[in-house]
């Protein structure tokens, strides 16, 4: 096992990029939330590597094809290097909800194909989301879950999470002050 390894986990719609109901379908569609590219240089440059987890059911359910997909993610991966940073990977589900994979978030298919890819022990890894189905897979998979308001949670600001959600469940506004959080954290453990 890797365990020099610093690692940082990602959901993608809601924490890094506005999230639609309609799906993000094109690069034109991806429109990154204040201060999100910065914080992931951020990250980049405190020795962490980014990796992406993110359910991607438009494709299962035929609302866009591979090329758009990738065209999407070749078009956020140029803006977050146009802001300094790198996503070093982005692992995703290409199923429908319908389909039983065990990839689909809130199951821990995906974090366990990071955890195989890199050869880490994912316990204590932070994964940061914007959903109780992500909280739900860092939580199944041993990773810290970090829940980010700029999602599909933004009412839970300045309250106690709902019982659905993983105890530890820490939360930040956005991704940017969870990088503040997380860079505070080590420092201080550095000394």
């Amino acid at each position: 096992m890797n365990t020099h390894l610093k690692l940082v986990i990602l959901d993608r719609d809601g924490t890094i990029n506005r999230a639609s109901d309609e799906f993000v379908k094109s690069p034109e569609e991806w429109q990154p939330l204040p201060g999100s590219l910065e914080a992931i240089s951020r990250l980049n440059h405190a020795g962490f590597h980014v990796v992406l987890a993110t359910n991607q059911s438009g494709l299962g359910r035929g609302l866009f094809d591979m090329a758009a997909l990738n065209a999407v993610h070749s078009h956020m991966v140029k803006m977050v290097a146009a802001a300094g940073g790198r996503i070093d990977a982005i692992f995703y589900c290409p199923h429908a909800p319908d389909e039983g994979c065990t990839c689909r978030k809130p199951a821990p298919g995906l974090l366990h194909q990071i955890q195989d890819r890199y050869g880490i022990d994912l316990h204590g890894v932070p994964y940061v989301g914007d959903s109780l189905r992500d909280m739900q897979a860092a939580q199944a998979a041993g990773c810290a879950p970090h829940l980010v308001l700029t999602g599909r949670h933004p009412d839970v600001q300045g309250q106690a999470l709902p019982a659905t959600f993983p105890a530890q469940t820490q939360v930040h506004a956005n991704l940017s002050a969870f990088v503040d959080h997380l860079l505070g954290e080590t420092s201080l453990s550095s000394n």
